[in-house]
């Protein structure tokens, strides 16, 4: 049971990633992260950003591009091993003018911290090929 709760958790805090990154809510997205640096991010087709400053600079770069992005998450699994898990998924994006913006694999790591919460520290996105 505390397993399923654990895997509940994990997914609502990986939503909450996606659903900042949608509104381009620079402090919701703050309040996913873990504030160290520690935390990694690699946008599609970005070197390997670390560090909290730098991975805010990045949101904050891409919430004010003027691009709207709005996404559909399939495939999402939750792995807790303890204090630390972490979700695949598939980011189907729409731009802002509803046209396919393509598919992201993607893969966010979270750590628990002390009073439960699950903080993303490490977010992956690769593009998908189309199927030829």
């Amino acid at each position: 049971m505390e397993h399923d709760v654990d895997d509940q958790e994990v997914l609502a805090a990986n939503r909450a990633f996606y659903a900042a990154f949608e509104a381009g809510d620079m402090d919701a997205m703050s309040d996913v992260w873990e504030h160290t640096e520690r935390v990694v991010c690699t946008h599609p087709g970005w070197s390997t950003l670390r560090g909290w400053a730098s991975v805010a600079s990045s949101w904050f770069a891409l919430f004010h591009n003027g691009q709207h992005l709005q996404f559909i998450v399939t495939a999402e699994q939750a792995t807790v091993a303890g204090d630390v898990a972490w979700v695949t998924c598939d980011e189907n994006i729409l731009a802002g003018d509803g046209a396919s913006g393509g598919t992201v694999a993607a893969l966010n790591l979270f750590v628990r911290e002390g009073a439960g919460a699950w903080r993303l520290v490490g977010h992956h996105g690769s593009p998908v090929a189309p199927a030829t």
